[in-house]
């Protein structure tokens, strides 16, 4: 499918646009720019409640928000890392597709405003992923989450984080996770892969770009090869939690996600993949660009609702 019209008007934009990259600006200026976004996001789904808090963390205090679908006792929970490149993103940003997922997914969305890089490098964003998963484990009662139905969840470099988590977790043996909903994940540091050369530029984020999140995310040599900053370098994937994985059709990290897929599959894990056609990355938290965000934030909800323990 060739690009949809809206992405064919958005991708024409920023090329006239002539906006700095990445790397040519304070990372200052990039944030204020990213809040700037909240001005056209689109609006919440309806939902029951939405509640911020903030909970310990490893190295500082983590700011929680928690978006309910309704009052009921012991429902699943899905715990949620955003994407922006471990670097950008906040939590506001992805008020419309949360609100949707928690809806959709009847399931409540616990999302975690992790420390960034450059400023925290891995292992600090991991840690702070981690941390939120063992507190809500410990604190399902009081939030009323089932404790057998907790998923964990993520967006590019959250699918990163979530797919890690999954990993520490299993590793550890904390609690058996009903499931993994990587969308559009970035899984290994190999610039070398097809999409990564196909879509390098022209299509919102670039291979240069990615290059230059995952220097700023892994900043020590040491943990090039560690499992829990690149997925896909895991000695095993066995007795891993089901996953829900979801790409978009022009996107570098297509196959990142195919390989992490392929991977799973290798060692028995249930894997639904489904790619969108005709979006960009980022399309998942746009619905204030493009209908395909809702279509596949419901298809996530339905896909999740069927793997509950």
């Amino acid at each position: 499918m060739t690009l949809r019209p809206e992405y064919v008007k958005l991708l024409q934009e920023l090329a006239d646009s002539n906006a700095p990259q990445l790397w040519e600006v304070p990372i200052s200026e990039t944030r204020s720019f990213s809040q700037a976004q909240l001005k056209i996001a689109a609006d919440l789904a309806p939902i029951h409640s939405i509640t911020d808090r903030y909970i310990p963390g490893p190295t500082a205090d983590l700011h929680l928000r928690i978006f309910r679908p309704d009052d009921s006792a012991d429902l699943p929970c899905i715990i949620y890392f955003h994407g922006s490149g471990w670097t950008l993103g906040f939590i506001d940003l992805f008020n419309p597709c949360l609100s949707l997922l928690s809806q959709e997914s009847e399931s409540i969305v616990i999302a975690v405003n992790y420390q960034k890089a450059p400023e925290h490098p891995f292992p600090e964003p991991f840690n702070d992923c981690y941390a939120t998963l063992k507190w809500v484990v410990n604190n399902a009662h009081e939030l009323g989450v089932d404790p057998q139905n907790i998923s964990v969840g993520g967006d590019s470099a959250g699918g990163n984080l979530a797919a890690a988590v999954a990993l520490r977790n299993r590793d550890e043996g904390l609690i058996e996770l009903a499931s993994q909903l990587l969308v559009y994940p970035c899984t290994n540091q190999d610039f070398t892969t097809e999409s990564y050369m196909k879509f390098a530029e022209g299509y919102g984020l670039t291979t240069k770009a990615m290059q230059w999140f995952w220097d700023q995310y892994i900043q020590d040599a040491q943990y090039a090869e560690n499992p829990y900053a690149c997925p896909a370098r895991a000695t095993s994937f066995r007795e891993l939690p089901p996953a829900v994985i979801i790409t978009a059709q022009y996107d570098p990290l297509v196959s990142d996600s195919e390989s992490y897929r392929d991977l799973l599959k290798r060692d028995g894990v249930k894997v639904v993949y489904k790619q969108i056609d005709g979006v960009i990355h980022g399309f998942f938290r746009a619905p204030e660009v493009t209908i395909a965000s809702n279509e596949a934030i419901s298809f996530a909800a339905q896909q999740l609702k069927l793997l509950k323990r």
